[in-house]
């Protein structure tokens, strides 16, 4: 049966123009500015991203921008040579960026380090060569298990600068999660620390570490970081293959020859979970990804040289490979980065520190703002936020209460809100309002990236106001390949539509021309004949003033085809109970429609989510119907899913 387009049903209206004081300065300070660019992007886009890498530093200059030949697997920047760790670090040595801060780091206790662009040289230069020292060669894997330190950066610059392919794995993941990435890669070496801190407790890094390679022949070494003290982090040293870093940098030359990569050769391997269960290794080249990383931190966060940039995202997500490593120090910024969670020693940790150093440019994710709204306006209202003029969202589709709450709470009404859309494949922001030019609209990502062709299509490839999300033409950032399996890569990206992307996602284009994104489409519910995007209907029941956060799923009814299942999480002054759950089905009937009515409303203190805290949907459908729970080991908390579990059947 022909399956018919998503229907929309959410019409937001609300506008917010730049501030005037920030247009000003802004790089792109119009809509006409911007508009005459993207066109240019798109009608050339060889010469547009020609003269894009032209800002930065090349061995030898690219033969041809793009080659086609091999589609999909493209080719940027066409047997150029580059190094990436040379782009962000070497570069800017001869230029008064030398003594400016590159990275201002606080850990979870208050212990805090400060290093310039000239400090950060000389420490990965001296990590570089204790990996060459190692035997670490041009193309080794190397993989990186580290919380939130200096080192981690600092790792992955070292790892570029000798063309080791480096893949970080986020340090929450288990000793399972490790060995099932360091063995589909075969990474012969790890590095690591003895521990690290989250929320007061200590993550014996190491200890996993060792769990997880005990049967992966394929790692000779482990170099480990130390962090505080031994009697606090304990861990064991296996003679012969593990390493203290401080001891194989000591008295090591500060110089490090880069190696001159091909555009083409691997920068990192970053895996994400697949459909299959199996986590596919998602290939990020070294020439495009640099040039698209670049462009986009520079004109989406509107970057000044003195600004202090925050990007929360842990480095273990491609947030932070793209906007606290890559990006950021491509464009000589100052990059602040913390070890540990927003809520210790309390709830006010992040404002503390926005405070405390300055930042002025702030870039997180819905969730996280849907649980500070859950914690209550007095938590930011304790501090001076003044600094702070620009505010951005990565992740999931924000919900528009969320973003004004966001504008309003955080960013005092004076500070843009640029709401971005990418993916872990795209290699950095796709579909973006660019802050200094872009009237917004809560909840919405407004428009196109330079050189990004995006439009929404139905399945017969016909396009359409609301559908599935499409990109029509490669950009540099993008992935280029899955590791070991590139059927798998061209099934997964390219079968849905000749010569089209497709990311999986719904989405839909107001009148004005404005994108939204509904959500993965494969949490679209289809409720008497109505296609609805989740995304849509979550954002209903935060509209409404008690609820912070909610996770709706379809369910099989026997009339309806799906009936709706709402989970939903409350500030923290209101109480569930019957009269509330009526208040907030009488609301969605009124918003929407009776057919929208979910056929149960179940109360809940959080939801499950992953790590890098995307609600898991999939494991809230098992709970809702009955199965088994399938594969929890991406969960931040594994026992919220079980007390869901609990109260709905007790329910």
């Amino acid at each position: 049966m022909e399956k018919r387009d998503l229907e929309s049903i959410l019409d937001e209206a609300r506008r917010f123009a730049p501030p005037d004081h920030f247009r000003k300065s802004a790089h792109i300070s119009s809509m006409e500015a911007y508009l005459a660019r993207y066109s240019k992007s798109i009608q050339d886009p060889e010469e547009f991203w020609g003269s894009v890498a032209e800002e930065l530093h090349w061995f030898k200059k690219w033969d041809q921008v793009l080659n086609e030949e091999d589609a999909p697997f493209f080719k940027w920047y066409q047997n150029g040579r580059t190094n990436i760790s040379y782009n962000c670090l070497d570069r800017h040595l001869g230029t008064a960026v030398r003594n400016k801060a590159a990275i201002i780091w606080e850990g979870e206790p208050g212990d805090q380090r400060v290093l310039t662009y000239w400090d950060l040289a000389r420490e990965v230069n001296r990590f570089a060569n204790a990996l060459r020292n190692l035997g670490v060669k041009r193309g080794d894997r190397v993989a990186i298990y580290l919380a939130m330190v200096p080192e981690l950066i600092i790792s992955v610059l070292a790892c570029a600068r000798i063309g080791a392919v480096h893949t970080v794995i986020f340090a929450g993941f288990s000793a399972d999660s490790i060995r099932d990435r360091v063995l589909d890669c075969q990474a012969r070496l790890i590095i690591t620390s003895n521990g690290g801190w989250r929320r007061g407790n200590v993550l014996p890094l190491k200890k996993i570490v060792d769990e997880a390679i005990a049967q992966c022949d394929c790692v000779k070494d482990v170099v480990v970081i130390k962090r505080g003290h031994g009697e606090t982090f304990p861990c064991h040293i296996r003679e012969g293959r593990d390493h203290w870093y401080h001891q194989i940098t000591d008295g090591v030359p500060n110089t490090c020859s880069p190696e001159e990569m091909d555009s083409e050769d691997m920068l990192f391997l970053l895996y994400t979970s697949g459909t299959t269960g199996n986590p596919k290794g998602i290939i990020h080249t070294t020439g495009g990804y640099m040039v698209y990383a670049y462009l986009t931190t520079k004109y989406v966060f509107d970057l000044k040289p003195e600004d202090k940039f925050w990007c929360t995202a842990d480095i273990g997500w491609i947030t932070g490979h793209s906007y606290v490593v890559y990006g950021p120090l491509a464009n000589g910024a100052t990059c602040f980065m913390y070890e540990g969670t927003p809520n210790w020693p309390d709830n006010a940790r992040f404002w503390d520190m926005v405070e405390r150093h300055g930042i002025t440019v702030f870039y997180t994710a819905p969730t996280a703002i849907r649980t500070f709204m859950k914690w209550g306006d007095e938590w930011p209202n304790k501090h001076d936020l003044s600094s702070l003029r620009l505010l951005g969202t990565v992740g999931e589709p924000i919900n528009p209460e969320a973003w004004l709450w966001y504008h309003r709470v955080i960013g005092k009404e004076k500070c843009p809100v640029v709401d971005t859309w990418w993916q872990t494949e795209t290699g950095g922001i796709m579909i973006t309002p660019l802050p200094g030019c872009t009237e917004t609209k809560p909840g919405s990502v407004t428009f196109p990236f330079y050189g990004v062709d995006a439009t929404i299509l139905n399945e017969q490839n016909e396009e359409t106001n609301a559908g599935l999300l499409a990109i029509r033409k490669p950009w540099p950032g993008m992935l280029r390949g899955i590791y070991g399996d590139p059927e798998r890569y061209k099934e997964t990206y390219w079968s849905k539509w000749p010569d089209v992307y497709f990311p999986g996602d719904g989405a839909k284009r107001d009148k004005d021309g404005y994108f939204w994104i509904l959500g993965r489409v494969d949490d679209v519910v289809n409720v008497s004949g109505h296609r609805i995007g989740t995304a849509e209907l979550e954002s209903v029941f935060v509209e409404h003033e008690a609820v912070v956060e909610s996770a709706v799923i379809g369910v099989k009814h026997e009339i309806k085809g799906q009936g709706l299942i709402a989970f939903v999480s409350l500030r923290d002054k209101d109480k569930p109970g019957e009269a509330l759950e009526k208040e907030l089905a009488d609301w969605v009937a009124k918003k929407i429609g009776k057919f929208a009515v979910p056929e149960r409303i179940i109360f809940s203190a959080d939801l499950p989510k992953t790590r890098s805290g995307k609600i898991m949907r999939r494991l809230l459908r098992d709970v809702a119907e009955g199965r088994a729970l399938g594969n929890v080991t991406t969960l931040a908390d594994a026992s919220v899913v079980e007390a869901l579990k609990a109260k709905y059947e007790e329910e």
